[in-house]
């Protein structure tokens, strides 16, 4: 009988176990964080609230119950709200405080890193998709059955979205980043085309269209009121993530 072999085998785990352990940690970070739940969590739920209550005093007209059209675009909202505006405050805080630059010195490669971020975001989205549909559901939401079509709006919105923040969590200070990705997330929520249709908009009815906002709204909305894909708010979406991913490559500083 050979003797127990103790010697160290020192070595890196497998890729696809860092990146999962990454991936958790962020989830329980971002979920620890009490602006972060608000941004992903309770401004969607009281956009919608609001919205199915307020439909009448606002003047809202459409020809589908209100929280039909409403939700869609609730969803777009928080997709927003997490793979934009909590991704980019949250990677901005971790550059000023080194944490980037010491989990890019790891065994996990920097694009484990982001990888593990994007996973995290995909979990979040699954939780608030959840919450929102239950409240939608308890208002009366009868959606078409257009799952796939609105599962690619969503994917495409998460890399088009998580670009654009990454983009700017590694240019700019923390403190700016938390103001800018704020603003921004204001601006597009406020007049983007991603909480309305877009034809609610009037003459920037056209211009919407081409923001990553208003292509995921729209998209999101064919999907979940007409069973369709919407193959030009796809093309939009896969654009401006392609043009964000290529822009963050180039000017990431990760310290």
């Amino acid at each position: 009988m050979s003797a127990l072999d103790l010697r160290p085998a020192p070595g890196a785990a497998p890729l696809s176990r860092q990146v999962l352990a990454q991936a958790v940690m962020e989830v329980r970070l971002l979920l620890r964080n009490g602006e972060q739940l608000v941004l992903a969590l309770v401004i969607p739920v009281l956009a919608l609230a609001g919205g199915v209550a307020a439909a009448d005093r606002i003047g809202l007209d459409v020809d589908r119950p209100v929280v039909d059209v409403l939700t869609p675009g609730v969803l777009a909202v928080a997709v927003m709200s997490t793979a934009f505006a909590s991704l980019a405050i949250a990677t901005g805080f971790e550059r000023r405080s080194g944490v980037l630059k010491r989990l890019g010195s790891s065994p996990l490669p920097r694009h484990g890193l982001l990888l593990g971020k994007v996973g995290a975001l995909l979990v979040v989205e699954v939780l608030q998709v959840v919450v929102i549909s239950a409240v939608a559901a308890g208002l009366g939401w009868n959606p078409v059955a257009g799952l796939l079509p609105a599962l690619l709006a969503g994917v495409a919105g998460t890399a088009a979205f998580a670009s654009l923040g990454l983009l700017l969590a590694g240019v700019l200070r923390a403190e700016a980043t938390l103001a800018a990705a704020n603003l921004v997330y204001l601006l597009l929520l406020a007049g983007g085309g991603v909480l309305l249709p877009a034809a609610s908009y009037g003459p920037l009815t056209p211009v919407l269209g081409w923001l990553p906002s208003g292509a995921l709204g729209e998209a999101i909305r064919a999907a979940l009121l007409e069973g369709r894909t919407d193959l030009a708010g796809l093309a939009v979406l896969l654009g401006w993530a392609a043009v964000g991913a290529a822009l963050t490559a180039r000017t990431f500083r990760w310290e």
